[in-house]
């Protein structure tokens, strides 16, 4: 061999190509991921041109960005359902005037006079609506992080825990004598 130098200057650092910028630009698959995974190699190469025309092509929403959204609209309905837990617990633990409320709406001539079972079922009904937020907010965590679709789970916790905070707080208007005249007045 001749100790001629070759005429081309020396490569800089970072010149040279990584294995996967060489495949690029050949455009030959990775046959060692290909053996990892168990997938042929002309598996492997229809698969990463599928994903490269789908890379290529307009996305209306890709993925990172639907769940970028999903979290936004699951944490504002957290934040909404927050201040009305607080506000709606709050009413309810002041059951008498939470009760003179609903006559007023209803237009029940009369006054609530049910005040103990009023005071009892109104914690309850409010101990359930907070413990129902919880599980609501606990879950909806859970989804999100997990990387699932979460905004529905507020919309279906919310249901849910006012289906059941409902019945809890009837419980004292249908013992009571006025809001029993009313309903029989009108059937």
């Amino acid at each position: 061999m001749s100790d001629d130098k070759d005429d081309r200057p020396e490569p800089q650092y970072g010149v040279y190509a990584t294995p996967e910028e060489q495949r690029a630009r050949i455009q030959k698959p990775d046959a060692t991921w290909s053996l990892e995974t168990g997938e042929s190699v002309t598996d492997a190469a229809a698969s990463a041109s599928r994903s490269n025309a789908d890379a290529a092509a307009p996305a209306s929403v890709g993925p990172g960005r639907t769940r970028a959204i999903d979290r936004i609209v699951t944490f504002a309905l957290l934040a909404y359902a927050l201040v009305n837990v607080a506000v709606a617990a709050l009413a309810l633990l002041d059951f008498p005037q939470y009760a003179a409320t609903v006559f007023e709406v209803m237009g029940i001539p009369g006054e609530f006079t049910n005040l103990d079972g009023g005071q009892t079922w109104g914690a309850a009904a409010a101990v359930a609506l907070i413990i129902g937020y919880l599980i609501t907010a606990w879950f909806s965590v859970r989804r999100t992080m997990a990387g699932k679709i979460a905004w529905w789970v507020p919309l279906v916790g919310a249901v849910v825990t006012h289906l059941v905070v409902g019945a809890l707080a009837i419980v004292p208007l249908m013992s009571d004598p006025a809001f029993t005249a009313y309903l029989t007045s009108i059937s």
